[in-house]
């Protein structure tokens, strides 16, 4: 039944529903629609195999989705690694695509500078944690007197600059407007004094360049002086040499903080604690430790509890979320690319950026309708944005239908960041919503595997944080279109969206199990085959909901089929010894129909050798136990003596013996099965004619394991 299950799908696959809501006829030829205006391909109106589509979906979906089984929230109380003193919050205030200062007070000159507090200097001097790049910008700096210091955003460059100014044993430090031109730098420059420059604005069209410099280190000179520049790794820098910032780790932050507050032997009491290590191990920004281990120390106190606690490392995740869209001054193009990198994080960096360029001009739609999109061909480099993005890049093997490919990969540096991001762009941002729609809607109709799946997981964390509203702009159409594909995606994103949290999941399959609509029924019944092995224990009720459609008159030949394809994948979930018992009563006190949906379910999983499937199971553990070995011989003694299924259970069996001459242990549980299946003695005649023709490969002799089986068989003439 299940050979031809792909050619009668293209045979008899249903029209579009009537008007009135209810069933047409079903011989109208069916067509995935054509986008070509948005860059989707087209897709082969036939249903894709139950079993093939749900490995495609466990290769591709994001890991953190098929390990997931919570959802957290919190709230943050944002501050900066090195400057926490006294209340104030100070150092880089991250924002999305820059860094903002904040200036109170009356506006000043053009130029205006002021003298950093010494309060201020000396806080941060008792917390500062050094890196390995400290100590050559400090050799710089005390030489040459000025240094340029580039690095990522939120890694503490300011707290570094006003440190290595401090070292060098300045009296004083004053901060310097970072909107002065290059040539008018010197003339900031006074006296026997630290300068800081945080950010430098600089552009293709006002470079630093060598000249520059060479100016202000003369400068400095006459006025016994020093200067740290910070500036973006990407900055237009020409011929000047830089020293480039990485951050201290994280532990030695927290613990530096933490001894300021506690003392050392403090310090290491509370570090020492899980809350500690738990939001060690994710990624963090300076001014986020700083920020935890005032919280952890007030723990450690007792002045607050470690419930006081729960939630902040998530809490940081959605502030820096919110920053990245809060931020106008952070390109359009950058917000399409976090969006994207959240869809496809842990999939090729070239998706994210490519589909994020895609989602761009959808955005730059919705902003400026009466003009055409503009996508720049070339930008920041890939390192630059996953720089901005908080992600890192990395080579790994891409599954692809040809095997492994060697990509580069890309995730965001904290694994909690791309479901939070979807959902504040999703509920906080409504107004992006059409593009977001009209773009998943292009990935659900591409023609790759992975982008159609990760289009189905972006649906699924959508419905994570409002169900109607995916299902009614997304989920719904796609599990009513004529067309195969787009029901797939439905109910892989049903799928997705139940392992996440989403608890109307079953509730929705089981009524779509009996809808009046065709192509709902289709999406229910694929979906319950998806959700069942990946949540075992939706398994009892899925089998259920199948076996219901299966038993009513309206259900045809075609979605007997399918029923049968998804009911063979629940025998991959959950207690096999339980859903073996299921079946084998369903096919014994069931109608006919039941009876024929039970034994091609049951053929179908067998015919599938794979690591997971009835054969591995019944040689690990099944041949141990009474009741599987029971039902399962009930199963395939139905099976080859039902005419209808004797041909495609015989082949299913012969594939077994194929294993059984491959894998160890599969020998012995076929010599404990095969006495069982034989009643009578056409039942020893036919498996012993499979046995006896079983052919070789390649042309070559039977298989030796057929010659040991038949001996095996002959012995137990018949059994009951």
């Amino acid at each position: 039944m299940t050979a031809y299950a792909d050619e009668r799908a293209d045979r008899e696959s249903p029209a579009a529903p009537a008007a009135d809501g209810g069933e047409t006829p079903a011989q109208a030829p069916t067509q995935v629609p054509q986008d070509t205006a948005n860059g989707a391909q087209e897709q082969p109106d036939e249903p894709q195999e139950a079993h093939a589509a749900r490995r495609e979906l466990i290769e591709h979906a994001p890991e953190f989705i098929l390990g997931a089984s919570t959802v957290f929230g919190g709230s943050l109380v944002g501050a900066d690694q090195h400057g926490v003193s006294g209340g104030q919050v100070t150092g880089d205030v991250f924002m999305g695509g820059k860094t903002e200062h904040h200036h109170h007070g009356p506006a000043g000159p053009r130029h205006a500078s002021g003298e950093i507090p010494r309060a201020e200097l000396d806080g941060l001097a008792a917390v500062f944690a050094e890196s390995d790049s400290f100590g050559p910008a400090l050799e710089r700096l005390s030489s040459e007197r000025v240094v340029i210091l580039t690095g990522a955003h939120s890694t503490g460059r300011r707290a570094a600059a006003l440190m290595l100014l401090h070292r060098v044993g300045v009296r004083a430090v004053r901060a310097l407007d970072p909107e002065v031109s290059p040539a008018a730098l010197p003339d900031q420059l006074t006296g026997a004094q630290g300068h800081v420059l945080c950010e430098l604005a600089l552009s293709r069209g006002r470079p630093l360049r060598e000249h520059h410099v060479l100016a202000v280190r003369e400068r400095l000179r006459e006025h016994d002086g020093y200067l740290v520049v910070t500036a973006e790794r990407s900055a237009a820098l020409h011929g000047v040499g830089t020293e480039r910032w990485e951050p201290p780790r994280a532990a030695d932050i927290l613990h530096n903080h933490l001894g300021h507050l506690l003392g050392d032997s403090g310090a290491d009491e509370a570090a020492g604690l899980d809350v500690a290590r738990d939001f060690l191990a994710h990624d963090h920004r300076p001014r986020e430790l700083a920020a935890f281990a005032a919280r952890l120390a007030d723990v450690h106190r007792g002045t607050a509890s470690l419930d006081d606690l729960a939630g902040f490392s998530k809490a940081t995740v959605e502030q820096r979320v919110r920053q990245w869209f809060d931020d106008s001054a952070t390109d359009l193009r950058d917000k399409a690319f976090l969006i994207a990198l959240a869809v496809f994080d842990q999939a090729p960096y070239a998706l994210a950026a490519e589909l994020g360029d895609r989602l761009y001009a959808e955005l730059q739609l919705t902003e400026t309708p009466e003009e055409p999109a503009r996508i720049p061909v070339f930008g920041s480099s890939p390192a630059e944005r996953l720089r901005l993005a908080r992600a890192r890049g990395y080579e790994e093997n891409e599954s692809t239908e040809w095997g492994p490919v060697p990509q580069l990969m890309a995730e965001y540096e904290d694994p909690r960041t791309a479901r939070v991001l979807l959902d504040e762009v999703w509920t906080g941002h409504p107004s992006a919503r059409p593009a977001l729609i009209r773009w998943i809607k292009q990935l659900a109709a591409d023609g790759r595997p992975v982008v159609r799946t990760r289009a189905a997981a972006c649906t699924a964390m959508l419905a994570a944080a409002d169900l109607p509203s995916a299902m009614a702009q997304l989920i719904d159409g796609w599990a009513t279109a004529r067309a195969f594909a787009p029901r797939l995606i439905a109910a892989n994103a049903l799928t997705l969206a139940h392992l996440i949290g989403v608890p109307a999941v079953p509730r929705i399959l089981t009524q779509w199990c009996t809808d009046r609509h065709y192509a709902r029924r289709w999406t229910a019944i694929r979906g319950h085959a998806l959700l069942a092995p990946l949540s075992p224990d939706q398994a009892p009720a899925a089998l259920d909901a199948l076996a219901g459609r299966a038993r009513t008159d309206a259900s045809s030949d075609y979605e007997q089929v399918q029923l049968a394809q998804s009911a063979a994948l629940l025998l991959a979930a959950g207690d096999r010894t339980e859903m073996l018992g299921s079946l084998a009563a369903l096919g014994h006190q069931e109608s006919p129909a039941v009876r024929s949906f039970v034994l091609a379910a049951f053929v179908t999983a067998c015919a599938h050798t794979d690591e997971d499937g009835v054969l591995a199971w019944f040689t690990e553990e099944g041949v141990d136990d009474p009741d599987g070995i029971r039902d399962l011989a009930t199963l395939w003694r139905l099976a080859l003596n039902d005419r209808t299924h004797t041909r495609a259970a015989l082949a299913a069996l012969r594939s077994w013996v194929y294993e059984a001459e491959r894998r160890p242990g599969t020998e012995h549980a076929l010599a404990a099965l095969l006495p069982r299946l034989v009643v009578s003695g056409e039942d020893l005649a036919r498996l012993s004619h499979l046995l006896r023709t079983v052919p070789g490969s390649r042309g070559g002799p039977p298989p030796e394991v057929a010659g040991r089986l038949t001996t095996v068989l002959t012995a137990h003439p018949s059994r009951s």
